[in-house]
Parts: C-alpha cells; structure tokens; sequence
C-alpha cells in the first residue's frame, strides 16, 4: 500500500498536540509506517507547502500570518484536519475577547513594568487580527476535526489509522461522565464549594459534592483522566454534542439544572458561579461560533460585571 502524505502546519498554539502525538510512544512507529511526513516546522526545516494527501492543522487563528499559513495548508492539501480544541474551537487564547486590542496592548507593552518598551511594537511582525481569536473553520473548509487539549493518544491514534484507511476519526456522543466512574447521588450540600474546602469522596459525582465540574458538558476526548483521579474536569475538549447542536443548551445552565437537582444548592447560584468565572468554565471554546452566536452568550457583559 502506497504511504498517505502528511503535512503539518502549526498556528497560534502551544505545541501541546505534537506533544500529545509523541506519546503514542511505540504506536507511532506504526502509524508512521504508512506515513511520508513532507512537512513538520517543529521537526523538518521545510519553508513550503509541499502537496498532501492529508493536511493536519493545529493552533488558532490570532494573526494576520496564521491565516495565510492556514490558506496555504487548505490550497496544499486534499484534506484538512482541524487537530485540537485550538483548532477546532479556539482555545484557550479566545479568553482574550475579552478585551480589545488597544487594551491588550497597552497592558503588555504600555502599563507593564515587566516590559522594557512602552511602546507598542510592529515592526516585523504579524498583525493581530482585529475579530479576535477564531477556530480555523472560520476561515477554510475543513474536512475533519479532533479536538482535546490534546487529544488523548488513543484517538490521536484511532484518528491517523481511520485517515490513512480513508475513513474519518472517530466522533462519538459521549460526555466525559460515560467514563467517570463516580456515581451520581443526591446530598445535603447547600452551597459551593472549592476543593480545599472538603475532604472529597473518592467514588461520588464532583456535582454531588457542590464542586463544579464540566464533565457532564464535555466531550470525552480524553477517556476521564482528570475526575478518575480526583480532579474535576475542566472542560478541555470542547463543548458535548448536545450543546452544539442545540442553540438554547449552554455550559452554565446545564450544570446548573444538574448541580440544583442533586444538591440543595440554587441554580442561580451556579449559574451566577459560572458566569463570573467565564473565562475559566468556558476557557477551551470562547472564540467559537459554538458559543458567540448564542444568544445566551453574554462574555463581555459577564466579564464587564466583574468576572473573571
């Protein structure tokens, strides 16, 4: 069989994916197998955009340059992978919307004793774009999509195996609390709380226990890790199928009619709780169409209230 070549390009990101690709350890000798890799910028000193079979995409839109990177990967390549919650839905990065441009700048160059200019450079450097963070497939057709931060190895691997055969990576419709293991139960607790505020029950529901967890909100992208082991889920691989698809479903109020129902705790409180707390409850898909074209996304106002 003929090898699938791969190119790579690497947008406003943190190198996690690649990272997350590594630790396939001995697996990636066989998915490598049936690759011929043309381009890699963290590995191979290739400038161009060699022609693929498979383009695989990770990072953000936040500059003027990813965009046209991310051009040259679409013009290049037979198929485009969005691999990564960067990627997919913007990451982490889409947090800074909250602000403007001006904003940002003046507080990292201008009213920053760190810095060593108070004047904001450009001189050689890309523009930020002035929309904001955005997921690729705001700017090119993409064919596949692999979010996670990152990907755990087993669907990094599922996915290069499908692609190679000519099949997609695997999409299912579960939330991270199909894998949890905790049980849900109802309780007596009446209000939030932070983990250094109780002496956890190793098997209960996080949401049982008054500690916000995302879980129930996420996409299992990464086979529940994080509450297996005592840490509630943060929401790294992006928003479940349910919220997605359905314009009204949002983060805070499904957790809030889920927490309200096994505790005693209000459900405005939790919402109210996420809110104020936006940045971190929505952290991994802020820049994405999934959430800015609800209309019970209100970031700004939440964060002009206060929030943090």
């Amino acid at each position: 069989m003929s090898k699938v070549t791969v190119s790579f390009e690497w947008l406003s990101g943190c190198s996690g994916c690649e990272i997350g690709t590594v630790d396939l350890h001995e697996r990636l000798l066989g998915v490598l197998d049936s690759l011929d890799i043309v381009r890699l910028p963290i590995l191979l000193d290739e400038r161009g955009y060699p022609e693929a079979d498979l383009g695989i995409v990770t990072g953000a839109l936040r500059t003027e340059h990813d965009v046209e990177c991310l051009h040259r990967m679409r013009q290049s390549s037979s198929k485009l992978l969005a691999f990564g919650v960067c990627a997919v839905y913007g990451g982490p990065q889409g947090a800074a919307d909250a602000n403007t441009l001006s904003e940002i700048c003046e507080a990292v160059y201008c009213n920053n004793l760190t810095t060593a200019t108070h004047d904001v450079p450009t001189e050689g450097l890309p523009k930020l774009l002035e929309g904001g963070v955005r997921p690729v497939s705001s700017e090119v057709d993409v064919d596949f999509f692999l979010p996670g931060c990152p990907p755990h190895p087993y669907y990094i691997a599922q996915a290069l195996g499908a692609l190679v055969r000519g099949g997609a990576p695997e999409f299912g419709a579960h939330n991270v609390c199909f894998r949890c293991g905790r049980r849900m139960e109802k309780s007596e607790v009446g209000e939030l709380r932070r983990l250094h505020q109780l002496t956890p029950v190793d098997d209960v529901c996080w949401l049982s226990q008054g500690v916000l967890c995302m879980g129930s909100a996420t996409l299992d992208r990464c086979l529940a890790p994080c509450p297996q082991r005592g840490v509630p889920c943060t929401g790294c691989a992006g928003p479940s199928e349910h919220i997605v698809l359905e314009p009204n479903r949002d983060i805070r109020t499904e957790i809030a009619d889920r927490m309200s129902r096994m505790t005693k705790i209000p459900r405005e409180a939790v919402v109210a709780e996420i809110e104020r707390r936006a940045r971190t409850y929505y952290a991994y898909a802020l820049a994405s169409p999934v959430f800015r074209q609800k209309p019970t996304f209100l970031f700004r106002r939440w964060m002009a209230g206060g929030g943090n």
